[in-house]
């Protein structure tokens, strides 16, 4: 019991740390933070689609960072690593940002336009399959829930628990409240039901036994 308690603190911390650096570090292209225990303290690397703004002037925001991890997470000695997504298209969490940011930025007037455009980036950097949803007051004064896809996405499945990458995004507009969940089947991913075969070499013989 004591274990399980303390591996559900930790848990609880990691996503309160998660949700504080998405805070913190809005519209930098934040993507997802891995925390590790280390015989030192922590090991706290975070994933951005610009590490400069992350680090900011002369460390910064990476001071201010730790800072708060020892006081308000009671982290001990957390060194902090800021690392580069090599594909932002292919972040799903990313993509959710940039959508919400485009629509604190042009309104709800134009979130067709915004998801269309997002979804099409998505699939050009090789996505096997994708999913925006929006959902909110758009464009109405009653909420609904507005979906862009394309390619192929499992609904269900290992593929669909373990492999589809999820990112979530909650903006305040004028109208209101507007969530925002972009899902993305990353390329390289070996489908169940998909038939992979496999070239055979066929050698000719002739009747000498010859090649």
């Amino acid at each position: 019991m004591v274990v399980e308690r303390k591996f559900i603190k930790d848990k609880l911390r990691e996503y309160s740390i998660k949700e504080y650096l998405e805070s913190f570090l809005e519209r930098v292209g934040f993507s997802h933070v891995d925390i590790q225990k280390t015989p030192v303290g922590f090991s706290i690397v975070i994933y951005s689609s610009k590490p400069g703004l992350v680090i900011g002037r002369g460390g910064l925001n990476i001071g201010e960072i730790q800072k708060t991890l020892e006081d308000k997470f009671k982290l001990e000695s957390p060194v902090i690593e800021v690392k580069e997504v090599d594909v932002p298209e292919l972040d799903a969490q990313i993509m959710a940002e940039i959508i919400g940011t485009q629509l604190m930025k042009f309104g709800v007037s134009r979130f067709k336009a915004i998801g269309h455009k997002i979804l099409e980036k998505i699939i050009r950097a090789g996505a096997v399959g994708a999913e925006i949803q929006i959902s909110g007051k758009v464009p109405s004064t009653r909420a609904r829930s507005w979906k862009f896809y394309a390619g192929h996405l499992p609904k269900c499945g290992d593929i669909a628990i373990n492999k589809v990458r999820k990112g979530y995004k909650m903006v305040k507009l004028k109208p209101g409240v507007v969530g925002v969940t972009v899902k993305i089947l990353p390329p390289g991913i070996k489908m169940p039901d998909y038939v992979y075969t496999k070239e055979i070499v066929v050698e000719e013989v002739n009747e000498k036994g010859e090649q």
